[in-house]
């Protein structure tokens, strides 16, 4: 009879035990646990960004590199209000598709729009979306603060889809591309078919140390006094070899904001080296405008100061000019 009762007062225990675990468990205030977890990631200091994460593409129907194989994909990256941009370019040099018998295909790449129409913002991206099949978006919030992260999701995305295409050029929705200009060095048989990264490319560019400096970085983020060499963000080429390369080392480097000065750490991680293209001239970041009929004849990509001044470059680069 004691053995029994003991064995009664031992399974109430457990029982009680297990029932005050259970009321734990259901009570507790998972939602306040999440957000602990999410500052982590939300508030990752002023001079890194959050990623990698749980990122993922919401907006993923273009056709590029899934039902096709583009010798080379143009990579825009793009503010989801500008529209405005988006459609020069698909008038433009995005509309150019079959060049020196290659495939060219056009993607724009997006965040999310933040601010009090955000939600209104969505619904317009969606529907132009729905109208050109050519927008990627990701799930992480739109600004220049999160260019790395844009970017890294940009090569996430190359990795993935574009494996048997040859090349991508990352260019800046305000930038002037002549794609056949592109496309003539890209055919050189001197040009590397891997490994290989050009634009215009900055070597032994200073760690700034000034903290009033809109690119400050202190030692304790990088105490090199040098960044290694990189080619200016506002255009630079890849082969696509180098996305999925670059995915291997990227979890090593903690990503700083400043997008391509990340890449060429993530670079020499992989012991890669940027190329200087054939002519500097191929590469125009502040030129004097307009281009003459020359530079033009020669320029890969040069920045503009208006949708007029892109509109008239490419119509200039059409027909036939004037040589140097």
């Amino acid at each position: 009879m004691e053995n029994r009762k003991r064995c009664f007062k031992i399974i109430f225990f457990c029982i009680l035990v297990a029932a005050t675990l259970l009321f734990i468990y259901l009570n507790r205030d998972w939602d306040s646990m999440s957000r602990e977890t999410e500052v982590q990631w939300e508030d990752p200091g002023p001079y890194h960004v959050a990623y990698p994460r749980n990122y993922k593409f919401i907006m993923d129907d273009t056709p590029t590199c899934k039902s096709t194989t583009p010798f080379l994909v143009l990579m825009v990256p793009v503010a989801p209000h500008n529209v405005k941009a988006r459609d020069i370019i698909r008038k433009t040099w995005g509309s150019e598709k079959l060049v020196l018998g290659k495939l060219v295909e056009t993607v724009f790449v997006l965040g999310l729009p933040g601010g009090a129409h955000a939600d209104q913002q969505q619904l317009k991206l969606q529907v132009e979306n729905l109208e050109y099949h050519d927008m990627i978006q990701a799930n992480f919030q739109d600004s220049y603060r999160n260019l790395t992260i844009k970017t890294m999701m940009m090569v996430e995305w190359l990795a993935a889809n574009c494996g048997k295409a040859s090349y991508v050029i990352k260019i800046d929705s305000d930038v002037f591309l002549h794609v056949q200009n592109l496309v003539k060095l890209l055919l050189n048989p001197t040009t590397p078919k891997q490994n290989y990264m050009t634009g215009l490319v900055w070597w032994h560019s200073p760690v700034l140390r000034n903290p009033f400096d809109k690119f400050y970085m202190p030692r304790d983020v990088i105490a090199e006094s040098e960044y290694p060499p990189y080619p200016l963000g506002f255009a630079y080429v890849m082969s696509l070899d180098l996305p999925a390369k670059i995915l291997t080392v990227s979890p090593q480097i903690k990503p700083i904001f400043i997008e391509d000065a990340y890449l060429s750490m993530c670079l020499k991680r992989l012991s890669i080296s940027p190329t200087d293209p054939p002519e500097k001239t191929m590469f125009l970041v502040i030129p004097t405008h307009p281009l003459s009929s020359c530079s033009l004849s020669k320029v890969i990509a040069s920045t503009t100061t208006s949708i007029q001044l892109m509109t008239s470059y490419w119509q200039r680069s059409s027909e036939p000019g004037a040589k140097c």
